[in-house]
């Protein structure tokens, strides 16, 4: 019934796909072709006409209803991506049911990330089929999804930024550094949420626009920078500390975002040169991959941080530990200590153990003269005859039960 409605109010059909101008000209029939008996649109001049309000609907559909064969293939990535984050969602959480005793706060992170990247690829399929079906778009579901994408990734890179500085694997609080992460990740959501409302509202070339881009590119390009020197002097305390399980986790995820940082700057290039520098576009259909490829990027970096830091049996392993590093400090000092005084003869202290015994000694003859010599109480002396007694015992008793 809608092949038919649709081919019996068809004004134009294309045989490729392809980018298309449709121009209509209003006018008003007022010629009768005599030979034809059509009659012929003329434009009008006349100020009434002109001044006649009138209302047209176009219609564009295709083999996919109202969405363009351009948009096709984002649609489908988007649903992909939305079972790939109910997957990360299902693992992570059977992983956090089996050891939720032992659960780090950066795996509470990490499920977030998940649960809002999850999010916004339902809210963009959601949108993309609502386009399909009804060939209208909804702009307070683009703008939602715009404003979780902003989260997200201000989200994900506060999380990178406080796993670089080593927090809860070396330290056990960030102090003032903490203030620092808070400000980054804030400049961050508030350009990237302004930079996504403005494209998807048509300002994108706007003043402000390129003001809110160009002020994102920076903030962003200050953050891996401060990752990775973060990186670096987290792993250097890791090989003084000689702990060799968290500096092999390091050792991986630095290696994870150098890959990362590479495939950005190739992307970047070559997104220049086939989609900016052209002057006629012809690999239109290529165009999806632009927007599809930074968010692949980003879910497989996730999908590293989630095996890197999975919950386990070991969680704990790369829990901070204070103790055994105090311990493995006291070790390295040792060894030090003794190789730096080797050799060194302690005079000063070899006199005084030859002092203390002489004392000592005088000491314990002294007690023992005074033991041999010195009776333990008075009445040994002056009465000893009494205290053979046992009747002089009794009296003795008796008299100082009545004195007391």
């Amino acid at each position: 019934m809608v092949a038919d409605k649709t081919a019996m109010n068809a004004v134009m059909k294309t045989w490729r796909d392809g980018p298309y101008i449709f121009i209509v000209q209003i006018g008003f029939a007022t010629v009768k072709d005599s030979n034809t008996n059509v009659k012929k649109m003329e434009k009008t001049t006349t100020s009434s006409d002109q001044n006649k309000p009138f209302t047209m609907t176009v219609e564009l559909k295709g083999p996919y209803e109202y969405l363009s064969l351009a948009d096709y293939p984002l649609m489908i990535f988007f649903m992909v991506m939305c079972i790939v984050y109910v997957f990360f969602g299902v693992l992570w959480l059977a992983w956090s049911a089996c050891y939720w005793r032992d659960l780090l706060r950066i795996q509470f992170w990490i499920g977030a990330v998940i649960f809002l990247g999850m999010l916004e690829k339902a809210v963009f399929y959601a949108e993309f089929q609502n386009i399909r079906y009804t060939g209208e778009s909804v702009q307070g579901a683009v703008i939602l999804a715009e404003l979780l994408s902003a989260v997200k990734r201000s989200l994900a890179r506060t999380l990178v930024i406080i796993v670089s500085l080593g927090y809860g694997i070396v330290k056990p609080r960030l102090g003032v550094t903490l203030h620092k992460v808070v400000m980054a990740g804030a400049l961050y959501l508030l350009f990237s949420g302004m930079e996504g409302v403005l494209r998807v509202t048509g300002f994108f070339y706007d003043t402000v626009a390129l003001i809110a881009n160009l002020a994102l590119s920076m903030i962003d390009a200050c953050i891996i920078l401060w990752i990775f020197i973060s990186l670096t002097q987290t792993m250097k305390l890791l090989k003084l500390r000689r702990n060799v399980v968290k500096l092999s986790l390091y050792r991986h995820f630095t290696n994870t975002l150098i890959l990362a940082v590479a495939a950005s700057i190739v992307f970047i290039i070559w997104t220049t040169m086939k989609f900016r520098l052209v002057d006629c576009q012809s690999d239109w259909q290529e165009l999806w991959v632009d927007d599809a490829i930074w968010r692949l990027l980003f879910s497989m970096i996730l999908f590293v941080i989630m095996i890197l830091w999975r919950p386990s049996a070991n969680n704990q392993r790369f829990a901070f530990s204070p103790l055994s590093e105090e311990e493995d400090d006291d070790e390295q000092k040792e060894p030090m200590l003794k190789e730096s005084f080797e050799g060194m003869k302690m005079r000063s202290t070899k006199q005084e153990p030859n002092g203390n015994v002489k004392a000592n000694k005088a000491q314990e003859d002294d007690l023992k003269w005074v033991e041999e010599n010195v009776p333990s109480s008075v009445t040994d002396v002056a009465l000893p005859a009494l205290l053979d007694s046992d009747e002089e015992r009794m009296i003795t008793h008796f008299e100082r039960s009545k004195m007391e």
